[in-house]
């Protein structure tokens, strides 16, 4: 890659980090104020009973420095945030918190016990651990809008569009969660990075990113698809266009090894919950989830602790939390039916077919990197010249046509704009749909908003909008506007202890 491209793309890069840690300062503002001009609703954050288990004795009792400020920060730690500080403190003492996934207080402790050590004589030790929450999680989503930027530019083959697209990941809804102490952070960082690295070549290193995010949060597994996709094309191509069976055998094998690597985490997760409930108990005394012939601890937790399960949700009460994820699961299936609307034909043959109805030539193998035989570069590169003189000249009537007051896409905006409806995008609209879906079927709907804040296609299929015209402008910035509310609202209700998805 030339320099004079380069340099634009780093510098669009240090602008998203930019913007990155000023969403993060907005949202630390925002909490510093409405703590200060309202009570929470909820104040036992700052109990901290003694641990359960001799293995976790409390930490010897010093004589804290600033105690208000250990305090203050100890105020802050509210919701989800109270089950993965404790098991940082003390491990997994209930079975209920079985639910809370091991990564996010494993880098807690880590980090407590190294970098901030010093300060557990100054604000205290569970304060520290709190901080330790907060760090981990601001610098990982800084980073994770870092990965999602170069995951744009690769699959919407447009710098500025990926900008606009990474600008809207910065500033989403669900920011306050990527500022808690929640898992939402380490999980967008460990699948956009695994995704940057699968469309890069780096397969084996995806795979150990894909796996970590199962350590993050359970949905981390369903990762495991973009390695099924890009395996199912890798066999098609041996198969139909190499005409090697052999390795094709090969192909399909070392995909589902990499599969049963993402899987391996959260099944020994499975495991550990397994050892530390049930065993050494009789049958009379095992949790009924232990006697089951697949004993999974993590769906039994979420169906008899929180409700969770098919249609359970649906009930009349829950109106207002269906209102509240509204908007984020009107804009996840706008984004799908968007591209299944305007490219029917790669949607539903999962991109094993062209736009035109024609067999996907090799090169165009999504999610690898499939080198272009030599003897068609030269007409590849004819077809692109040609391609450049044709959005010339139809670049040179739409500037003459400047003035009329059409709304609809032009034949500029069909070949300009091919960048959001590019093959590469099926695997992460077809994850969009799924999770979508689980949300509003499944799960406690209102979580909607965070469960799919990590979600790519939403935000490509926003910037789509706004560098659109008439129309589509609008609705690009009432996503912006809804962004806003919800960062202004959620600063507000969240951090106070007060219920918000």
């Amino acid at each position: 890659m030339s320099k004079t491209l380069e340099s634009p793309r780093n510098h669009q890069t240090l602008q998203i980090i930019k913007s990155a840690i000023t969403s993060r300062l907005l949202l630390l503002s925002l909490i510093l104020l409405w703590r200060t001009l309202i009570d929470p609703y909820d104040t036992s954050s700052p109990l901290d009973p003694n641990c359960l288990s001799t293995d976790h004795q409390q930490q010897e009792r010093h004589v804290i420095q600033f105690p208000r400020i250990g305090s203050a920060i100890e105020d802050s730690i509210v919701w989800d945030g109270v089950y993965f500080v404790r098991i940082a403190q003390c491990g997994y003492e209930y079975e209920q918190t079985y639910a809370f996934l091991p990564l996010l207080p494993a880098c807690v402790v880590l980090l407590s016990r190294t970098v901030l050590v010093p300060l557990v004589s100054v604000i205290g030790h569970r304060a520290v651990l709190a901080l330790a929450g907060y760090l981990v999680n601001n610098v990982a989503f800084v980073l994770a809008a870092v990965y999602f930027y170069r995951v744009s530019v690769i699959i919407l083959k447009d710098p500025e569009a990926a900008f606009q697209a990474s600008i809207l990941f910065c500033f989403n809804p669900a920011s306050i969660f990527y500022s808690s102490i929640y898992t939402e952070s380490l999980y967008a960082l460990l699948s956009l990075g695994g995704l940057y690295y699968l469309i890069s070549g780096a397969s084996n290193v995806a795979v150990l990113w894909f796996a970590l995010s199962g350590c993050a949060r359970s949905n981390g597994v369903l990762n495991a698809g973009y390695l099924c996709f890009q395996t199912m094309h890798q066999a098609y191509d041996a198969v139909f266009l190499q005409k090697r069976a052999h390795l094709a055998v090969k192909v399909l094998i070392v995909g589902a090894l990499r599969c049963i690597c993402i899987f391996i985490p959260f099944i020994a997760y499975q495991a550990y919950g397994y050892y530390n409930i049930c065993h050494g108990h009789s049958l009379d005394e095992m949790r009924p989830w232990c006697k089951a012939k697949i004993p999974l601890l993590y769906s039994y937790i979420q169906s008899h602790y929180w409700g969770v399960g098919f249609l359970r949700y649906f009930q009349l009460k829950q109106l207002p939390n269906f209102l509240l994820a509204s908007p984020i699961l009107s804009l996840a299936v706008c984004s799908v039916l968007h591209y299944m609307r305007s490219q029917p034909e790669i949607f539903f043959s999962l991109g094993f077919r062209a736009s035109n109805g024609e067999k996907r030539p090799p090169a165009a193998s999504p999610l690898s990197l499939d080198r272009v035989p030599e003897s068609d570069s030269s007409h590849l590169k004819e077809k692109s010249s040609a391609k450049m003189q044709d959005k010339y000249t139809v670049r040179q009537r739409k500037q003459r046509i400047k003035g009329d007051n059409y709304v609809l896409l032009d034949e500029y905006d069909s070949l300009e704009k091919p960048r959001y409806l590019s093959t590469f995008i099926v695997p992460c609209t077809l994850h969009l749909l799924f999770m979508a879906a689980t949300a509003f079927f499944v799960m406690h709907v209102q979580v909607s908003t965070r469960f799919l804040s990590a979600s790519p296609p939403l935000y490509w299929f926003a910037s789509h909008l706004l560098i659109s015209r008439g129309t589509g402008k609008r609705w690009g910035y009432m996503i912006w506007t809804y962004s806003t509310a919800y960062i202004l609202l959620g600063s507000l209700l969240f951090s106070n202890f007060y219920p918000f998805t």
